[in-house]
């Protein structure tokens, strides 16, 4: 249902019941008019046309631009007739004007079908004609087109804010009708397709020989749709070249010994770091990530996504290839942290104090050191024999060269 759809039946009602006062107006006052039948010649024309346009005001489509300059002319004109049909001295006590307060329903029509800036130049317009037909700038007339003026342009106002938050609306049914077509094409490839891949590879690995390859090949096949169908299509809001990053990274995740991971996009915009990660996505190596983009700063999302690589280059190094990982993205309001765990046989105490003593810097500056020059801290927990996790915080709009720890 259309928001501003009840302020035009609204004003259909009114233009008729203000037509109708006017003329009891005029009836009741018919002996001061000098020329009562310029009144009566316009009330007939009003009338007529009033009951004549009532679907034109039934909505802003059916309202053209025609139709309200006319219908303005129409209001411009009973009010500068007044002072032909009225007497002198009628004018000069302030009577109300041939159309009386009908006019304002012209003015209104202007405010609904263009918002503010429309009705502030009808409103005008009323304004000079009213000053007109008095002959001066007396204090009641200022105060009756200061009265039109200020409510047609806060109608006008409330319109236009109206028509945003109905396309807002309009947007997030749109968005969530195609969230629901998505979960349910999920569950109808997780109910057959994935199911069959799963165990193709469950089969080719007990078969082994060229049956474990054809295996090997489903169980990264399943990986990648699985992948796709939990993000569904990439954000619009990412671009063209964020779409192209997404494809890149689940075709061709590039060298696995790359600790700087999959290629960053090209656009200087946020990056989604989803897409940087897609690629480590395998077999072995479970990613889970939220639903929505997870938006960083170009040079912030390079490089969290080089440290998950570089923590992902030591968990193949040292955990072995058949060593099971983990990646976690979560995206608090404050910081966004990944989470790298394996099930390898963990780092003994000591031993990436004498790795660095020795000149191997892999954890201390392709991690830590990474997250240090964008502002986040690392956390390394392991324990011999039951694996190791390493965390990666990186804060929303956190200061540079903040402590690793």
């Amino acid at each position: 249902m259309s928001v501003e759809q009840p302020l035009w039946r609204a004003l259909t009602g009114y233009r008729v019941l203000t037509a109708l006062y006017a003329i009891g107006v005029f009836v009741s006052m018919y002996d001061t008019f000098a020329r009562p039948w310029v009144a009566i010649a316009y009330y007939v024309v009003l009338v007529v046309w009033t009951a004549a346009t009532l679907d034109k005001v039934s909505g802003a489509a059916r309202c053209t631009r025609r139709f309200l300059f006319v219908d303005l002319t129409i209001a411009l004109t009973g009010i500068l007739l007044t002072p032909l049909a009225a007497s002198p001295d009628r004018i000069v006590e302030g009577s109300p004007t041939l159309p009386s307060i009908w006019t304002a329903g012209a003015v209104l029509a202007f405010a609904l079908k263009g918002g503010w800036r429309w009705a502030a130049v009808a409103s005008a317009l009323v304004g000079v004609a009213n000053i007109i037909q008095r002959g001066a700038v007396s204090r009641d007339t200022v105060h009756n087109v200061l009265l039109v003026w200020v409510a047609s342009i806060a109608i006008g106002y409330v319109v236009e804010v109206a028509r945003a938050s109905e396309a807002t609306l309009a947007r997030a049914l749109e968005i969530e009708a195609a969230t629901r077509e998505r979960e349910r094409l999920a569950r109808d490839i997780h109910d057959g397709v994935l199911q069959v891949l799963a165990m193709v590879q469950r089969r080719g690995n007990a078969l082994g020989g060229e049956a474990a390859e054809l295996g090997r090949m489903a169980g990264e096949q399943e990986v990648a749709l699985r992948t796709l169908v939990s993000e569904g299509l990439p954000s619009r809001a990412s671009g063209d070249a964020a779409d192209g990053a997404f494809v890149r990274a689940v075709d061709d995740p590039g060298d696995p010994a790359d600790p700087r991971g999959p290629a960053a996009p090209d656009d200087d915009g946020p990056h989604d770091l989803r897409h940087l990660l897609g690629g480590h996505a395998s077999a072995l190596v479970t990613l889970s990530d939220p639903g929505a983009p997870v938006l960083l700063p170009p040079a912030t999302a390079r490089e969290l996504a080089a440290a998950v690589g570089a923590a992902m280059d030591n968990v193949r190094r040292h955990a072995g290839e058949g060593a099971r990982a983990w990646i976690l993205v979560e995206d608090e309001p404050d910081a966004v942290i990944v989470t790298v765990r394996d099930d390898g046989p963990g780092i003994p105490e000591g031993r990436l104090e004498r790795a660095e003593g020795e000149g191997r810097l892999g954890v201390a500056q392709s991690i830590r050191g990474r997250l240090r020059d964008i502002g986040g801290t690392t956390e390394l927990y392991s324990v011999p024999g039951q694996g190791t996790e390493v965390e990666l915080r990186v804060p929303r709009g956190g200061t540079q060269g903040r402590a690793a720890r």
